[in-house]
């Protein structure tokens, strides 16, 4: 065997003996050296591990965890939903309608699914469950919602991808990924409005919203909408870029926790931090580790072997654009997003150069797949999330997974076939796609 298939086969052997995915990329890169360059080469780890992750815009990545993690803190969930919930009021499916459009909001603040997800489910299940909605519906609906929060911008698994794929404007990826993110939130709303009115699921008002008016509850929430306002407000009009929007991101949830909604400590807040440093560390030792696979993967030709033998399936670039999306949600099933990123996109883009796709739309379509997969089993970041707060077993879930994932999947074919519904915001704003 050559040493690039011994390498491949060495990657999936460490993944099935349940090795992490960021050791099993270093592993198995290692592997490729050693057979097909020489050992000698293994000196290069280190400098491998370390170009890998110094690169200015991942300073965004850690920045919005922290975001995302401090609005969770401050009690912005809860105003939404207070919110949201007066707004529309008590009717068939209103929760169901008030989940998915908080998880949105959110989404617009932490760019990070399963934060999102937490911070909703703590919130909305212990209301969707007393007002007569099942567990396991109300688990994978949120699940499903956040996943939005890796389109609508400021989006983590964006952010990675505009580093990996060289030449594309970050401002460009999220102004694409609205509209999309959007659509898969109505996508989602429709099968459970549907659902809600079908077996007569009544929405019941939040605790304490009973005597809140939507002006009242419009004012509490004004800050955690303004939150998404100031950060792609920032971007257009060029005040900041997208790493430094990520540190007026952190500043403006301090200061909305501290002094707005008050329900933020400087104790919580030094707690907040290691917290974010844990979860930065996770993946940027995942991102570290990828580079020993890059690099091994390009010198032995791994990468353009693999894209080759893509190209060479069909000539028909629709074709191979559906099983490329088939095999990013089988991926999704199994990997974080991070790792699809860092381990499928050195073989995609000689693809998606060679049928000439745009790389901001074929960004928002991985994008959408990827999402798809935070909520479908076996690993399913977000679900695993919101089954824990709800208390129940992940198989619960099966059935209503898969309802969403149609949902959401017709949305991903709505991007696929018109792209402009994801490329006509950042050209009218002038960015380069």
């Amino acid at each position: 065997m050559t040493p690039d298939v011994w390498m491949i086969l060495a990657f999936a052997g460490f993944l099935i003996a349940g090795v992490p995915v960021a050791f099993s990329l270093a592993l198995a890169g290692s592997v490729g050296i050693v057979a097909g360059l020489s050992p000698d080469m293994l000196a290069t780890l280190g400098t491998n591990t370390y170009n890998s992750i110094a690169k200015y815009p991942l300073i965004a990545i850690p920045l919005f965890i922290l975001t995302g993690l401090i609005f969770e803190r401050s009690g912005v969930a809860l105003r939404l939903v207070r919110f949201a919930q007066a707004l529309i009021g008590p009717r068939h499916g209103g929760l169901a309608l008030v989940a998915v459009l908080v998880c949105m909001i959110m989404g617009g603040m932490s760019g990070s699914g399963p934060a999102d997800a937490a911070a909703v489910a703590m919130v909305m299940l212990p209301s969707m469950t007393k007002a007569g909605y099942p567990k396991p519906f109300s688990a994978t609906l949120i699940a499903a919602s956040a996943s939005t929060a890796i389109l609508i911008p400021p989006s983590v698994a964006l952010i990675l991808y505009s580093i990996v794929v060289p030449g594309v404007d970050l401002r460009a990826l999220f102004a694409a990924g609205l509209f999309p993110g959007i659509l898969a939130g109505l996508a989602l709303l429709v099968p459970a409005m549907i659902v809600a009115k079908r077996y007569g699921w009544e929405g019941t008002p939040v605790e304490g919203a009973e005597t809140l008016t939507v002006r009242t509850t419009f004012r509490q929430a004004l800050p955690a909408l303004f939150a998404p306002v100031l950060i792609l407000g920032g971007l257009r009009s060029g005040l900041f870029t997208p790493t430094e929007a990520a540190v007026v991101a952190v500043a403006y949830g301090t200061v909305v926790g501290l002094f707005l909604t008050k329900e933020l400590s400087l104790r919580d807040l030094w707690e907040l931090l290691g917290e974010a440093a844990i979860i930065s560390g996770v993946v940027m030792l995942i991102i570290a580790l990828a580079g020993i696979f890059a690099w091994a993967g390009t010198m032995l030709g791994t990468f353009r072997h693999l894209a080759e033998w893509i190209i060479s399936l069909t000539d028909n670039g629709v074709l191979l654009l559906v099983l490329v999306m088939l095999a990013v949600l089988v991926a999704g099933m199994l990997l974080d997003a991070i790792s699809i990123y860092l381990i499928m996109m050195p073989v995609l883009i000689p693809v998606m150069q060679h049928f000439e796709w745009n790389p901001v739309w074929f960004g928002i379509l991985l994008a959408m797949n990827i999402a798809i997969g935070q909520f479908t089993p076996p690993v399913a970041v977000n679900l695993m999330v919101t089954t824990e707060v709800a208390k129940i077993r992940l198989e619960e879930t099966l059935g209503w997974a898969f309802l969403f994932v149609l949902a959401m999947g017709c949305a991903l074919a709505l991007v696929a076939i018109f792209p402009s519904i994801a490329l006509w915001l950042p050209s009218v704003l002038g960015y380069n796609i």
